[in-house]
């Protein structure tokens, strides 16, 4: 492929005229920004904001200012589709949605995530163990590709290679300018029911069952998660969308969320509260910055009780080495951050939280059930067996390391874990895969030849590179 300033003629072609040409107005402006890079140089994308826990490199090199690729294009309400740029965040696409009555099949928790970054990042929330992750609903994409092309990519054309080779590479064959997805029917409220369980092993024959039936007690079943506050304590929190509510519950200001669920057997949100349930709090993660203390949160306004937020602070506390000296100063063991979310099959639940507990003992941790919503496709770079029922295992805190540890040990022996189980992990963190194994579980041969063809030159990292070098 050779690059060219020019937009592809049939770009977005059956979007209605005034946002096509909005669209193809930004394209243009991007691919001039392309041509005046360096010839040769990395690129990398300028971006205000972030939700990888990676800590990487600083480049000086010259990136791609994407910030004008924040919006929904158009909604399209019969066929319950929405065409969305790349660098839109999930607060502004759900926003824009549920006016219409529709929101996207799955929504990740936090509001900064974008649309690109959970399709070729992986995302997940409430809803994947009907509805998969956020790529399985994607119909097409454009994809700005390492070599200046913008390719239109789905499950059928000549670029479906792509298509199913996107999600999981992290920008690294390219960069999703435009997302067609397809939207799901809400009703006003969510009543949700916190069902406690003694163990993690009969919570997980429950997770199996209700995913089975597809509904609880003679209702459906819209959002099924889960919360271990110890190995004796495991809820799993059973949502279905209603038309009326006796109440709501606001966990948006003084309450906080996740404290409910071992307060209260059911409750009541708006359906956008229920999206936003995590963000608060950042699930339970604020309560390290103190902002959880009564007499503290009641003077912060409630416009900085939001996810970005922490994370910028705690952003702040690992690059300028903050925490590791306040750490110090208290006489304390330097500390290892775990950070990460894995997927196990549902049967060997119970098997991996006995390590989890005996070995890093971090709590509360957070489940999701998920399974392939399409059992005919095979995505690359993330292959899960499509019969099977998985579930998430979010975990987001640091450890003491033991003397004479080294940093990541903890993190390695959770991969090594986890491969033994059959089970994956999310790469949005640091990891400490060696090389060659590391190419073995994300299919490497697969991803040469998808780089070779859209980035034959190499402008963009490898995924190895990006993920576990810290480039």
């Amino acid at each position: 492929m050779t690059a060219t300033t020019e937009v592809p003629s049939g770009l977005a072609g059956d979007l209605p005229p005034s946002p096509r040409e909005h669209y193809r107005e930004l394209v243009a402006t991007l691919l001039e920004q392309y041509r005046q890079l360096p010839v040769g140089a990395p690129v990398r994308l300028a971006k205000r904001t972030s939700n990888l826990f990676r800590i990487r490199d600083a480049s000086s090199a010259p990136g791609l200012d994407v910030a004008a690729f924040d919006g929904v294009l158009h909604v399209d309400v019969e066929n319950r589709t929405a065409d969305v740029l790349g660098m839109t965040t999930y607060e502004h696409l759900v926003a824009a949605t549920l006016p219409h009555g529709l929101m996207p099949l799955v929504v990740p928790q936090l509001k900064t995530i974008t649309l690109g970054g959970a399709v070729t990042g992986l995302g997940i929330e409430s809803t994947s163990f009907r509805d998969g992750l956020p790529h399985e609903s994607v119909l097409e994409m454009d994809i700005l590709t390492g070599d200046g092309q913008v390719v239109t990519a789905t499950a059928e054309n000549e670029h479906s290679d792509l298509f199913f080779g996107f999600p999981n590479s992290y920008g690294t064959l390219g960069y999703s300018l435009r997302l067609r997805i397809e939207l799901a029917p809400v009703q006003p409220y969510v009543e949700i029911e916190h069902v406690r369980f003694d163990d993690a092993e009969s919570a997980a024959v429950a997770i199996s069952e209700l995913i089975g039936q597809g509904a609880y007690q003679g209702r459906r079943l819209d959002f099924l998660d889960g919360t271990v506050f110890g190995p004796d304590e495991v809820y799993l929190t059973l949502g279905s969308f209603t038309e009326q509510a006796p109440y709501t519950s606001d966990y948006t200001g003084n309450d906080i969320y996740y404290k409910s669920i071992r307060e209260r057997r059911r409750d009541y949100l708006t359906v956008h509260d229920y999206i936003w349930r995590w963000d608060t709090d950042w699930f339970w993660c604020s309560a390290g910055l103190g902002v959880q203390k009564p007499a503290i949160r009641r003077l912060i306004p409630r416009r900085y009780l939001r996810s970005d937020v922490y994370f910028k602070a705690v952003g702040f506390g690992r690059r300028s080495g903050l925490a590791a000296r306040l750490t110090a100063l208290r006489g304390e063991p330097p500390r290892e951050f775990v950070i990460q979310d894995i997927e196990v099959p549902v049967g060997r639940l119970a098997e991996f939280l006995d390590f989890f507990h005996a070995e890093v003992g971090i709590l509360p941790v957070w489940l999701c059930p998920l399974r392939q919503r399409n059992p005919e496709h095979r995505w690359d770079l993330y292959v899960m067996n499509p019969d099977e029922v998985y579930v998430n295992v979010g975990f987001w805190s640091s450890v003491p390391m033991k003397p004479g540890a080294a940093e990541g040990d903890v993190n390695r022996a959770i991969e090594i874990e986890v491969e033994r189980l059959g089970g994956r992990k999310s790469l949005y963190s640091s990891s400490y895969y060696p090389e060659d194994d590391f190419w073995a579980i994300y299919n490497g041969q697969t991803y040469d030849l998808l780089k070779k063809k859209y980035d034959p030159n190499a402008r963009l990292l490898n995924l190895y590179q990006k993920c576990v070098g810290g480039r």
